[in-house]
Order: C-alpha cells, then structure tokens, then sequence
C-alpha cells in the first residue's frame, strides 16, 4: 500500500471520526431504575440530560433511597450510552476489532 493511499484512508476516518461524535451528542438513552421511578437521560458520550423523579419519592425521610435509585438509573443509562456507543463505532471502524483499552482518537 502507498503512503498517499494511507494518508487519504486516515483523512476519509478522520472525517467519519468527526462525524460519529456529532451523532453521539445527538443520540439520547435513558437508564431507569426503581421501577421506573427514577429515570435519567444521557447523551451516548455519557453528558447527563436529564433527570425524572416520580413525586411519590420526594420524602425527606426518603432520601437516602432517593440517591441509591438516581445512582443505579445513571450506571443504566451509562452502560447504555457505551454499548450504543461501541455500536456505533463497530459501523465506523467495519467491525474492526481494536485491541481491549485502546480507542480512536476522540472517544
């Protein structure tokens, strides 16, 4: 392979670099937890959106629970965000599998 074949490869992933991270700020999961009383919104980067508390939780003698739930609906939310993430990435890099720890450039 030519070098100037390989500089335009790496440019054209460049591009579909920048590309894939616009769509990820755009896409949005939600992690619930407690029964759907507690449910936050993240953007597939994992940036928090959005927070919905049942009213029925709002109790101060439930606050501890309360924290215990938001906790458990952002690491659902977050393992949904890396999993739409890595599918996203899987179409970018044509199921190229990258060594375990290593990522490309802006993830």
């Amino acid at each position: 392979m030519d070098f100037m074949k390989m500089m335009k490869q790496a440019k054209e992933m460049q591009s579909r670099m920048a590309d894939l991270q616009a769509e990820l700020d755009q896409i949005e999961v939600e992690g619930t937890s407690g029964g759907g009383l507690v449910a936050v919104t993240l953007s597939a980067k994992g940036d928090m959106r959005g927070l919905k508390l049942d009213p029925s939780l709002i109790k101060p003698e439930e606050a501890e629970i309360l924290e215990d739930l938001i906790v458990a609906a952002h690491g659902d939310a977050r393992r949904k965000a890396e999993a739409a993430m890595a599918e996203k990435m899987k179409d970018l890099t044509g199921g190229l599998q990258l060594p375990p720890g290593m990522t490309l450039p802006g993830m």
